[in-house]
């Protein structure tokens, strides 16, 4: 099994506007369009490695794991790179610690006016007890997910 997936689009952007949204918990609320997320009324705009935004989801809607309903989920920024990269870990609001895997989007700028953006998750540290211990549900993001919150990404910043 694939340990890495990803997502990439060359969007008519400058990197400044792409990574706006991507570092902003409403920004990743938008960019879902599932409704399942809602941004926690506390989170703001991060700015820095060590920063959490909190997220709010009811997976119900999607029925794509049985048992889950509604939950809260603590995002913690581990690389920041302004207008570059931007990568947080998942843990959970009633616990320490994050559950093993990574998100992030990637811009790569091409011009001034256009960037390559990568929007991928990696659960590569994942605790091998976890790894076997949802055999066969892991991973519970498939590609498909991460191209449309790219195409809704482009959507958000060009209005296409």
């Amino acid at each position: 099994m694939p340990e890495r997936a990803s997502a990439s689009r060359r969007i008519k952007a400058s990197a400044p506007e792409i990574f706006a949204i991507v570092s902003s918990p409403q920004g990743h609320v938008d960019i879902d369009g599932s409704g399942m997320l809602i941004a926690a009324p506390d989170s703001k705009p991060c700015t820095a490695v060590g920063d959490h935004f909190d997220m709010d989801m009811d997976r119900r809607p999607l029925g794509d794991i049985p048992n889950m309903a509604e939950y809260s989920v603590r995002n913690y920024v581990v690389t920041f790179v302004p207008d570059r990269l931007f990568e947080w870990e998942v843990g959970s609001k009633d616990r320490e610690g994050t559950f093993g895997h990574v998100y992030g989007w990637k811009i790569e700028p091409m011009s001034d006016t256009e960037c390559e953006v990568t929007n991928y998750v990696d659960w590569s540290k994942l605790p091998e007890e976890t790894k076997q211990r949802t055999e066969g549900r892991w991973p519970v993001v498939p590609v498909a997910m991460l191209e449309r919150s790219v195409e809704r990404l482009e959507h958000l910043v060009t209005g296409r």
